[in-house]
């Protein structure tokens, strides 16, 4: 019955309701391959439907993590509260996933839910974490150690950064993008 998501494509934003009403089903594959006929067809009516799949804590990985990313392609703006509710999740694929996609969400709110990840427990994490603040703040920090760091080293790093947030934050603003809005 919905083995065929790839069909609804060519039917257009009319069927987004279908797809929003797949994201429930039972089969992971049908709720991923929904969410990949919403990027396809450029569904932005069906990203409120995204952003919840991504907050879901009951849904797998996978699934969460490939509905944050599509909702951060197709409508960005929305995508804070998922990115805020992400950044905390104890699985640390989905935090990393919450920490990367937020260097292509614009918004001053992601700011303040990258800098405590900067000192997560997973290196991964905390790395992309960190990259994504430098991408949306250009703010040049000192060169840390990472392969060496503790998790206090981890945690001054991240007062580091909430010390500048707060100096900044009322007059800061996100510089333009270096390069040309990623692709789909």
């Amino acid at each position: 019955e919905f083995w065929a998501m790839g069909e609804f494509v060519h039917l257009g934003e009319p069927a987004v309701p279908v797809l929003v009403q797949a994201l429930t089903m039972p089969s992971p594959r049908i709720r991923y391959n929904a969410i990949e006929t919403l990027l396809m067809m450029k569904g932005v009516a069906g990203v409120s439907a995204l952003i919840s799949t991504a907050k879901e804590s009951g849904e797998i990985p996978r699934v969460r993590e490939h509905a944050l990313r599509v909702a951060v392609r197709l409508d960005s703006t929305k995508a804070p509260e998922a990115i805020e509710v992400m950044a905390t999740d104890p699985n640390p694929s989905v935090r990393k996933a919450a920490a990367f996609e937020a260097r292509y969400v614009r918004q001053k709110a992601v700011i303040s839910i990258l800098i405590p990840m900067v000192s997560d427990d997973e290196r991964f994490v905390a790395l992309s974490a960190l990259q994504s603040l430098w991408i949306l703040t250009r703010h040049e920090t000192e060169f840390h150690d990472w392969d060496t760091s503790t998790k206090q080293d981890r945690a001054a790093w991240s007062s580091e950064w909430t010390e500048w947030w707060d100096a900044h934050k009322d007059v800061f603003e996100i510089p333009e993008s270096r390069r040309s809005k990623r692709s789909s």
